[in-house]
């Protein structure tokens, strides 16, 4: 099973939710993209108990916050493999100038980001334990983070930096057969 890990005011509807749902269904490969609350806690306890429902192997792919969500959820034995993509390494660093009223990409709603949402995200701060188990993908034009962090905090994983591109990931989908590959 593929799960998929939204990133910061984002959704399981989201364009890069969208592109590897089809993707893998293509493939006759179970994916699911949960939306997921904006408040930490909430999101990884529905994450965790998603995870653990499942007798099979679970493989992630987070972006952003979702990246971050994603590396700490690879510490549970269901989880094989895990690819992030331009992954909020310190999202309490971060997220800590959202602190106020936040937007819903998908249908603009809003709601109140505090400073104990940041507060929550510390507790999920981890380095991966099996480096192999973890592919990294970065767009050096990252607009929002800086992809040196991800490279320093993320070293010895299997890293991907290539010039260019934004924050979302440009042509993400040139990527899906070496993240297949790497699942396998």
């Amino acid at each position: 099973m593929v799960i998929y890990i939204h990133g910061f005011g984002s959704s399981g509807e989201g364009s890069k939710a969208k592109k590897f749902r089809e993707y893998f269904h293509s493939l006759g490969e179970g994916f699911i993209a949960p939306s997921l609350s904006y408040v930490p806690e909430l999101a990884v306890d529905t994450l965790e108990e998603l995870v653990l429902s499942y007798k099979e192997d679970v493989y992630l792919i987070g972006s952003s916050l979702g990246g971050y969500f994603a590396l700490y959820l690879s510490r549970l034995p269901q989880v094989k493999k895990t690819v992030v993509i331009n992954p909020s390494v310190y999202p309490y660093n971060t997220l800590s100038k959202m602190i106020g009223h936040a937007k819903n990409y998908y249908d603009q709603s809003s709601y109140d980001w505090y400073a104990s949402h940041v507060e929550m995200l510390k507790k999920y701060d981890t380095v991966p334990e099996n480096k192999k188990n973890v592919l990294v993908l970065l767009q050096k034009g990252d607009e929002v983070l800086d992809y040196k962090e991800a490279v320093l905090k993320l070293e010895g994983c299997d890293i991907i930096a290539e010039e260019g591109g934004d924050h979302g990931f440009v042509g993400i989908e040139r990527y899906f057969e070496k993240v297949k590959e790497f699942f396998v």
